[in-house]
């Protein structure tokens, strides 16, 4: 069986794919739902449907990352298509964006700063907010409040 090629996938889904989201409060951006899409922007670059070789990363449980990379020559095999590294919440965030940058090195290179960018948003939103605390009144404004 032959395989299309990933331009004229391109060309044929662009205006009418099922993970195309349009909107018009955002003048017209029009925003993607795939897995493998790192900036969720519907352009060519970034839509992991259509391209050969893609990455995607996303969130885990208990403040884990998944990266996901598309491995090539698996058009035909929907689910031995996607491989999946999980990075755990253990892990120092340094060493995740390292391995993050080491992976995707010589597959994507163009995509290497999205990825970690990715990583690097998902590891800051995991984290537990900190409470807010009262300012610390200090100088003049200290010794007023004492008296």
């Amino acid at each position: 069986m032959a395989t299309l090629s990933s331009d004229l996938i391109w060309e044929i889904t662009r205006g009418t794919s099922s993970t195309l989201v349009k909107r018009k409060q955002a003048g017209g951006q029009q925003f993607s739902r795939d897995a493998l899409n790192l900036k969720n922007s519907y352009r060519r670059k970034y839509e992991g449907m259509v391209s050969n070789k893609s990455v995607g990363i996303k969130a885990g449980e208990d403040g884990s990352v998944i990266l996901l990379t598309k491995k090539p020559g698996k058009e035909n095999q929907p689910s031995a298509q996607i491989q999946s590294t999980t990075f755990g919440s253990k892990k120092s965030s340094r060493k995740t964006y390292s391995a993050i940058a080491n992976s995707t090195h010589k597959y994507r290179p163009d995509l290497l700063k999205e990825a970690v960018v990715r990583a690097s948003a998902i590891r800051k939103t995991s984290k537990p907010v900190k409470k807010d605390q009262p300012t610390k009144l200090r100088g003049a404004k200290a010794k007023a409040a004492k008296a």
